[in-house]
């Protein structure tokens, strides 16, 4: 049986490379089924969807999209049709990946459409956007994208390169992926960070142990939005949220802001949850030359050259806690909070970058204050990446 994928082109821009795209898919035995989601211009070669098609199926036609007189909302009517497209052909198995080359219009357009097909499914991106902030455009998706190092305008020694680049790796994915037994074991959702990870390794080995299957999101934004995003669509049967920083991120302009709905899904589905305020000592931001530009007067850590955190302020940990009161006035199902009163954080350590007993008994007394009644929370003396932690968090479980 032969594979077949989907390059979604902009054929009035893109068409010379995209059709050296299709030669290097079908040169390695795959079919291609080629859309073009372009707005000016025409195709230079034939197409199998037709813009036409694309815009249709958005409820336009493209003469309307066309005098638009606006390229972002134009390409917004493409976007819109172009997953209406490539939708069934994912569903009924007419395809087995996907790939696209663009510049900012054409990777918005391309990973707006991948962003819409499951995890496991491939994605290639072939990008000028790809040595930036990648986040917009990956989202929590499993999107593979690749520098393009030149601009993708016309074929050259340097585009040829990297576009078969992408083919290759598209090929390889698509002929090396099997069929996956869906999983029978119970799921666990665990969230982290390096600062962190010694209570986590101790907390998913606990659950292995127990025959749980343990899925841990790295929470830099983007990882607590997946994680709310898989416990919302599988099966979960526990939640340990032990990294909450990203609320505090949220609240106060730190880098690893997974926005304003952070932490919700678990307690609104009512699944047995423990909440930690791991990570909550500090807020995340860019190089320490930015950090300290944005939070003036502050204690700082360099994490490393592009990664700085500094101290959370009394004011805002108790905005974090209220917050964190919040979530659980709006819980569906039993939770626990479990505070390690000898340390949020790596940094938050004994002789740490970031140690503040103050703010921790900040968290504490504004917590216990604003908590729901119901709510079960225990202060224990221990640091977050104690062995007797992980202990308490594997007991607060087998409470529920």
């Amino acid at each position: 049986m032969t594979h077949r994928v989907l390059i979604i082109g902009t054929m009035d821009t893109k068409g010379k490379e995209t059709m050296f795209l299709k030669e290097c898919l079908e040169g390695e035995g795959l079919g291609v089924v080629v859309m073009d989601a372009g707005i000016r211009g025409e195709s230079p070669f034939p197409v199998d969807i037709s813009r036409d098609r694309v815009a249709e199926a958005a409820g336009s036609i493209l003469s309307e999209v066309q005098n638009i007189g606006h390229e972002g909302k134009a390409l917004d009517v493409m976007i819109t049709g172009a997953i209406r497209c490539a939708g069934p052909l994912c569903e009924k198995g007419e395809i087995e990946g996907v790939v696209e080359i663009g510049g900012s219009m054409g990777t918005t357009l391309g990973t707006a459409v991948m962003r819409t097909f499951p995890i496991g499914f491939p994605k290639v991106m072939i990008s000028t956007m790809a040595s930036k902030n990648t986040r917009p455009f990956v989202g929590t998706k499993d999107i593979l994208m690749l520098h393009s190092v030149c601009d993708l305008s016309g074929l050259n020694r340097i585009t040829r390169k990297v576009i078969r680049e992408g083919g290759l790796a598209l090929a390889g994915m698509v002929k090396g992926i099997k069929k996956y037994v869906s999983e029978t074991a119970p799921l666990v959702a665990l969230s982290t960070l390096g600062t962190t990870e010694a209570c986590a390794l101790r907390v998913r080995a606990g659950f292995e142990k127990r025959g749980n299957e343990v899925i841990t999101f790295h929470t830099v934004g983007s990882g607590g939005e997946a994680m709310d995003e898989l416990i919302r669509d599988e099966d979960v049967e526990m939640v340990v949220d032990l990294s909450l920083h990203e609320i505090g991120d949220n609240l106060f302009g730190g880098d690893y802001d997974a926005g304003p709905r952070r932490g919700l899904a678990a307690l609104e589905k009512g699944i047995p949850t423990v909440l930690v305020p791991g990570n909550t000592d500090f807020l995340v931001t860019g190089p320490l030359a930015l950090a300290k530009e944005r939070f003036p007067g502050r204690r700082l850590h360099a994490h490393n050259a592009a990664i700085s955190t500094a101290a959370t302020a009394p004011e805002e940990m108790k905005a974090i806690a209220r917050r964190i009161s919040e979530l659980c006035g709006m819980a569906k199902g039993p939770v626990s909070v479990l505070i390690p009163m000898g340390g949020f954080s790596a940094f938050d350590s004994p002789g740490g970058p970031l140690e503040s007993p103050e703010i921790r008994r900040v968290f504490s007394e504004t917590l216990q204050a604003d908590l729901p009644a119901g709510i079960r929370c225990v202060e224990s003396e221990a640091h977050i990446n104690d062995p007797e932690f992980a202990a308490s968090i594997l007991e607060a479980i087998g409470r529920f």
